[in-house]
């Protein structure tokens, strides 16, 4: 689930390195909870990974969880909600495809 920590992303974990974690039944526990939500977008769990942006809200990771959180309500077709979410992230509307723009959160969050 979406139980972990806050603060830091796993020490040396790449884009490449987190894509590969896909390949198990459960994200990586120590993973950041903006890349677990992500983790569990791509292997198809909104459910679980809107639960994890919401336990990123109130954090000082707020703006993280926010990027995410808009990118799913723009995936979800709730556009409205969506751009509510990256007034929140204080980033402008993504208007490029949402593989592009997973693929620029996954980048900006594993490093």
């Amino acid at each position: 689930m979406c139980l972990g920590t806050v603060t830091a992303i796993i020490p040396g974990m790449n884009a490449t390195e987190f894509k590969a974690s896909m390949s198990a039944v459960q994200p990586p526990a120590e993973l950041h909870l903006a890349l677990k939500a992500l983790w569990w977008d791509a292997k198809g769990d909104w459910g679980k990974a809107h639960e994890c942006v919401q336990a990123l809200e109130g954090t000082h990771d707020d703006k993280d969880g926010a990027a995410v959180h808009a990118y799913l309500h723009r995936k979800e077709g709730d556009a409205t909600n969506a751009a509510y979410w990256y007034r929140r992230a204080s980033k402008p509307v993504y208007t490029d495809s949402l593989e592009a723009e997973w693929e620029a959160l996954v980048s900006a969050f594993a490093r």
